[in-house]
């Protein structure tokens, strides 16, 4: 009785391991998501900023462009941070969902 039980608490806490794995991997798709948004934004105002150029002269804005060049350049940093961060991540929780499902071919049923 006492093995049943202790099998049935093993597997419990391997589902709780999955499960926590499946949100943190919903967690990092988002991180995804936000970083490909956030890197959209500075190519947008460069796009505009390129089809605009014929109607301002660009020395003469440079005060303006330079400080929206510096914000463009920081949102690139951080999109890219988030986005590296979010694949590496991935790839870890991605690892260690497989050697569940290589380890547990109930839990393989489940997830296939």
């Amino acid at each position: 009785m006492e093995n049943k039980r202790g099998k049935e608490e093993s597997s419990t806490i391997i589902i709780n391991e999955l499960q926590l794995l499946l949100a943190e991997k919903r967690t990092l798709l988002s991180y995804l998501r936000t970083g490909i948004a956030i890197f959209a934004i500075p190519i947008s105002v460069l796009s505009f900023l390129i089809v605009l150029s014929k109607y301002y002269n660009i020395f003469k804005a440079l005060r303006f462009l330079v400080p929206l060049l510096l914000i463009n350049l920081f949102l690139i940093i951080l999109a890219s941070y988030l986005i590296l961060k979010a694949i590496t991540r991935l790839r870890t929780c991605e690892k260690r969902i497989e050697e569940l499902k290589r380890d547990y071919a109930d839990i393989a049923k489940l997830l296939t």
